[in-house]
Order: structure tokens, then C-alpha cells, then sequence
């Protein structure tokens, strides 16, 4: 039997959004059943990308249909949904489900910030948007919209915060490489601690590499950078070589060679 068919019988019935791995689940589930037909017991162990190529194919042919409803996938699981010009119909069908209170401006600005940053401390957060973030986290947490993802491996080991699939099912996303662009958020700096020179470069509170800005006349001259020295006895611009320094001579002067 057609697999594409099966995966729309599946969905069409059940209750709920089913991922690729729960709808694997359930073929092989029917594919163990005792006296399962040779045709069930063939789609069970399916390579969980050929589930979802099937899905994704079975999207696209019920929006090439034009029907009153379309195939979606929401924060990686998929579903059945009408298509919003039927919306005044299905009111007065189903009546009006109570909603929860819309998101406040702020809680979204943090909320955006959560999801770009991610994973992100309090602190740095506060450091984007210029104020206290506490209340507005708590009620990101109350939602369900975010959780906490694990401590920074800093100084004080404070709490990060990153989004969940909730967070994904209230904006229709699949995942969050289907957030809009959004560069410049990405590139705002944030002080990070000093501490931070052996942390993964991954993580969200992994200090840069280098300065922002760099004096044009350092680059011309070839000196060092403020608050990096040469390595010693390696020449600088005027042909003289940097050696260490004798801890008893005063601030800039360096002990004779």
C-alpha cells in the first residue's frame, strides 16, 4: 500500500500533531502485530527521512489541490489545518475557544531576543534591551514559551534561558531556522566576563575573539593591540624587540636587555 496514503490516515485521525519518529512508531507498531500482512509488516523500521519526504510531498499535492484545508508542520510535528477564509463557517460550527491573553510588547522583544541569543542569561539580556528582564522572564516561563536550558559555565554560573516547542506552535514555525532574518540582533555586543577565555566558543556567553574596533595608526604601525602584547624578543615597528619586563621598574619601562 501507498505510504503516502497510510501517513494521510494517520494524520486525518489522529487527535494531535504526529512527528516523523511518531508515526514511525506506529508503523512499527502495526508491522509487529501478530498476523500483520506482508504489505504491514514491509513499512515497519523506515528510514525516519523517507517519512518525512513522504510528508513533505503529501504537503505539497493538497496545496497543488487547492483544498479547504492544507498539510503543515509545526515545531516538527504535522497536522491537518483549514485554511483561514473558512474561519467565519467553523465559528459558528465549533463556536470561539477562550485564547490566552496576547503577549505584552516587552515580553515579545525579550521573547525575540531569547530566540536568537539562545541559550542567553538574565544579564545579557538586560544588556540588549537596557532593562530589568525578571518579570517578563517569569511570564515567558508561566506560558511555557521558554525554559531554562542549563547554567553558563562563568563566574556565578548564572541560569540560561532558551525557547521551547510551545514557543514554535504559537508562531506556526517548523523549527527556528524558519525565524525571519535578523542580523543585526544577532551582532548587538553584550560585556561578557573576562573569565570566560577557556568557555566553548559555542555557547552563547563565549567572549569574541577581538576587539570591536582597532585605532587605524596601531594597524599602520604594526604596534600591538590595546591590551595584548607582542610575543617577547618579536620586533615591532621601530626595529626594537619587546622583552619581558622587570617587575621592579616603573609602568611603561622595560628592564635592559
Amino acid at each position: 500500500m501507498d505510504l503516502k496514503l497510510i501517513l494521510e490516515a494517520l494524520l486525518f485521525t489522529s487527535q494531535k500533531p504526529l512527528s516523523p519518529a511518531e508515526l514511525r512508531d506506529v508503523l512499527n507498531r502495526a508491522a509487529g502485530e501478530e498476523g500483520a500482512a506482508e504489505p504491514v509488516r514491509a513499512l515497519g523500521r523506515l528510514d525516519p527521512d523517507r517519512i518525512l519526504t513522504t510528508l513533505r510531498e503529501l504537503a505539497a499535492e493538497h496545496e497543488a489541490a487547492g483544498r479547504s484545508y492544507r498539510l503543515v508542520c509545526v515545531a516538527g510535528a504535522w497536522q491537518f489545518v483549514t485554511e483561514p477564509p473558512f474561519a467565519p463557517w467553523l465559528r459558528a460550527l465549533l463556536g470561539v475557544k477562550a485564547r490566552p491573553s496576547r503577549l505584552s510588547q516587552p515580553a515579545l522583544e525579550t521573547l525575540a531576543i531569547i530566540a536568537y541569543r539562545q541559550p542567553i542569561t538574565r544579564a545579557e539580556m538586560e544588556q540588549i534591551r537596557g532593562v530589568a528582564v525578571d518579570g517578563v522572564i517569569s511570564s515567558l516561563l508561566e506560558r511555557g514559551l521558554i525554559l531554562q536550558a542549563g547554567r553558563a559555565e562563568v563566574v556565578g554560573r548564572p541560569m540560561q534561558f532558551a525557547t521551547t516547542p510551545a514557543f514554535l506552535e504559537y508562531f506556526g514555525l517548523g523549527s527556528l531556522e524558519e525565524l525571519p532574518d535578523a542580523s543585526e540582533l544577532r551582532r548587538i555586543p553584550v560585556q561578557r566576563p573576562e573569565s570566560l577565555l577557556t568557555v566553548d566558543p559555542h555557547l552563547a556567553t563565549a567572549p569574541t575573539e577581538a576587539p570591536a574596533t582597532v585605532p587605524a595608526d596601531s594597524l599602520a604601525l604594526g604596534l600591538p593591540l590595546e591590551g595584548s602584547a607582542a610575543p617577547v624578543g618579536e620586533p615591532v615597528s621601530d626595529g626594537a624587540a619587546v622583552v619581558s619586563p622587570d617587575p621592579d621598574a616603573p609602568a611603561g619601562a622595560a628592564s635592559p636587555g
